[in-house]
Order: C-alpha cells, then structure tokens, then sequence
C-alpha cells in the first residue's frame, strides 16, 4: 500500500496541491524487489507517482534520457517531467546533486523512472564495469539539467567536474538542454548571461526560463519553464539524433598547404572550425561521417572518420575514392585555387631570385558530383564581392542543391572566428541566417539538408 500526504501551493508554482511525502517498501538494491517494511519519504512533487521496480541500465529501443537535477524549489518540476518522459516512452536515469537531495529524494526518481537515481561519483554503475560518469555519459541519448541554478550555469560553462553531474556532462557525447530557474537578479546578472552565452555557442540548447511567481514570492524573469515545455525540446533532440541514421556524410573541412620548397607552402586562413561543426552535427543525428581535412589544430569528432590531407591533390583524390558511397557531400574545407607550377626541391634562400609561376587546381567540387551523381550535394561559397551572384553561380555550375555563402568584409570575417553570418542559397530561393556560433550554423545547415532529402524521398523514417 501507498499512502500520500500532500499540502496546498506555498509556493505559487501552479500546481493544485503538492505531494509532500508518501510510504512505499523500499526496494532491494540487488534484486529491485520490495520488502515488507514501510517507510515515510519525503517528496515535493505534483503528479502522481508511477510505481515501478528498480532496475539496472538497460538498452532498449526508446532514447535514453540523463535527467540532471540540482538544489532549487523547481526540483519537483523535474519529477513531474520524468514521469512525463516515462508516459511518452523514454527511458530515464536521473542524476541529483547533494542540494537537489535537500527538495527531492533519489527514491522519488527512481519510483517515477523505474531506473536506480544516482548521487555521487563514488556511487556503483549499473553494471559494474565503468565509472559511474562514464557509464551514463555513454547511455545517454539526451542529458537534460532541470532544474538548472545560477551556480550549476556556471560549473557547466567552465567545465567544473567535482562532482557526478559535471563530470558526466564533460565525458558524454550526447546533446545537453538546460533549463535555468533562479530569481530575476541572478538570472539578468551579468555574469550568468556570459555564462549561458558561452553554452550556447557551444550548441547548449537552453529552455527558459519565463516569466512569473517566483519561490521568494516576488514577479519576474527566473521561472523555470513547465514540464510539457521541456518535454519537447528532449522531443525534437531525441528525434534530431536519429534523424540521419544509415545515411553516411562525407564533410570537407580546413584549408590546403601548397608547397613552394620543403619549409614554405601557400595557404589560407581558414581553421576548419566550420567544417568540425557540421561533422559532429551529422555525428549528432546518427549519420555515419567521413572528415576529410586539411592542416587545423581541431580535435577530431569522436566517432567521424577522419581523413587528414595537406594539398588540394591529396584532397581530390581522398574525396573521389568516397564520394560514391556517400548520401551527402558538403564541401566546406577552403581549397586552395592556385598551386605553384613548380616545387622547388630546396629551400630557397634569401638572396636567391625567385618568380613564382602559379596554376589553377582542379575543381574538386564538381568532379565529386560528376562522380557521385546520386548524392545531394552541398557547397560553400567565401567571396569579398557580389556574393549573391557568385553563390548562385556555383550552384549551376557545380550541380550542388545549396551553397552556404559568407562574405569577408572590413566588418566581418570568418576565419578563426567561432561564430559566422550566410546565405543559404538554393535555386530560386535565399535565406538569411542572423550571425550566430558556427555550432548554430551547422545545426540550421542540417535542417535545410534534411528539408532537401526529404523532397527527394532520402530521409529516413
């Protein structure tokens, strides 16, 4: 038997009556059976609570979603979205920080989920074979942190790994949504806006928060958003990591070197920070991914194989040898269009004449779609002038379905920069993105992709 106490609203959070505590048999830790025994548990949420026996990870078909919870009155939001995630078919491992244990109890989760609650880093993985961190890190589809204070802002942004939640965050591959709720002075607070800005450019989705009653009593910005708010946003995540699954990316990325003697070569200042970004947002929806890269000082995409080249030659041959069996080819890297006619086999010394004779290289674009004419392909256009035209141009010329166009200006340049402004041109058709990190731009890159698939009957499911 259960039995539930519960209260009014002291809080104003919008619920009828809040449950404040209920008396169940605490499961066993081995076998997740209940014994005889009752015990009174504090709990502060506004569902009912679907009992369910613990239980061990376990992979099974429906996303897997790490549900991070830290010390705000908002913790009992957090239950009712587990419970929620649960109705709609997710699998939930809910992770708390020691404050979170002060509004809500593990074993609230874990009666909502079904799934063992952690707390710490010392505590024993589901299977015993990893740390904790990494075990859920390599689970989780989704990390998602509701309730998300001001201080749990800041950890995540520097990178703070102290405790289980920060360290799982830092290990785990998976895609993060974080929903703030704190007062409106912390909230407008300078440096938590530096703070939310840093996770947004790293593709951080944040939810929230609105506005409304507050814990302190008072009105304004700081309410986190509701459950059914953030239920989507894991919605439309889980959705986004499978959405390419089984097709397979080539992605072009970094500039070329051409080489004048063995120490000189030409080159460019692109860093292939673009390119990354839309490989690991292809790793992100479930495609399989060839990088193919010339010289940057980026970490390569956990799970892309990369192709590391030097010249424009090495890239032409490194993307015809796949093209054929790629689905999407984007030509993002920025290839050189002049090499020099002749490589000097010394270096050449100061006080020697030298004319350098250069030679167009080939156009590696059009040969990849020449040779992989099945394959949607997707192009970059960098110009200083009329970049509209030339965009366009390329389009035709090229037999790519979108060139991403970008301007160099006295005010704008993207090389090195984490962020970036373009045109998304398609044949009779333009979109203008507002300047945003090139993670973003990556992720909107992607949507058009999916957009142009699904016209031509290629996008799964």
């Amino acid at each position: 038997m259960v039995r539930f106490r519960s209260s009014g609203d002291p809080v104003g959070m919008g619920s009828p009556g809040i449950l404040t505590s209920f008396m169940l048999s605490p499961p066993d830790k081995k076998t997740g059976n209940r014994s005889s025994r009752s015990v009174t548990y504090p709990l502060a949420v506004s569902v009912a609570v679907y009992l369910a026996p613990v239980k061990e990870i376990a992979i099974t078909n429906h996303p897997h979603v790490v549900l991070g919870v830290t010390g705000s009155i908002a913790a009992f939001k957090a239950a009712t979205l587990a419970g929620e995630l649960v109705a709609h078919g997710f699998d939930v491992r809910a992770v708390l920080t020691e404050t979170a244990t002060r509004f809500v109890t593990p074993l609230t989760f874990e009666a909502l989920t079904g799934n063992q609650a952690a707390t710490g880093q010392w505590d024993e993985p589901g299977r015993g074979s990893r740390m904790i961190h990494i075990e859920l890190g390599t689970w989780a589809d989704v990390v998602a942190v509701v309730p998300a204070t001001a201080t749990t802002i800041a950890r995540l942004s520097l990178g703070l790994a102290d405790d289980l939640l920060g360290a799982l965050i830092l290990s785990t591959p998976a895609p993060l949504i974080v929903a703030p709720a704190m007062e409106t002075g912390m909230w407008s607070h300078p440096a938590t806006q530096e703070h939310v800005k840093t996770l947004r450019a790293r593709g951080v989705r944040i939810v929230g928060p609105s506005e409304g009653r507050l814990a302190s009593g008072t009105h304004g910005e700081g309410r986190m958003s509701e459950p059914a708010a953030i239920l989507e946003a894991i919605r439309q995540t889980a959705r986004r990591r499978s959405s390419l699954h089984g097709l397979r990316a080539l992605v072009t990325a970094g500039p070329t070197h051409e080489p004048i003697d063995p120490v000189r070569y030409i080159g460019n200042r692109s860093s292939g920070k673009m390119g990354y970004a839309l490989a690991q947002e292809a790793l992100d929806r479930g495609a399989e991914v060839v990088l193919i890269a010339g010289p940057t000082a980026l970490a390569s995409p956990p799970g892309a194989e990369v192709v590391t080249i030097e010249t424009t030659r090495d890239m032409q041959a490194a993307v015809l040898e796949r093209a054929g069996a790629s689905d999407i080819v984007i030509m993002a890297a920025a290839v050189a269009d002049f090499s020099p006619a002749c490589v000097l086999p010394s270096k050449l010394k100061r006080d020697a004449g030298f004319q350098l004779t250069m030679q167009p290289t080939k156009d590696i674009a059009r040969a990849a779609s020449e040779a992989a004419p099945d394959a949607l392909h997707i192009g970059f256009a960098l110009e200083t002038e009329d970049l509209l035209n030339a965009a366009r141009l390329k389009l035709r010329r090229k037999g790519q379905a979108l060139v991403v166009a970008n301007a160099v200006s006295d005010g704008h340049g993207p090389f090195g920069s984490d962020v970036n402004h373009v045109l998304l041109v398609h044949e009779g058709d333009l979109v203008e993105l507002p300047e945003m990190s090139k993670v973003n731009v990556a992720a909107a890159v992607w949507d058009d992709i999916e957009r142009l698939l699904a016209a031509r009957g290629k996008l799964p499911g």
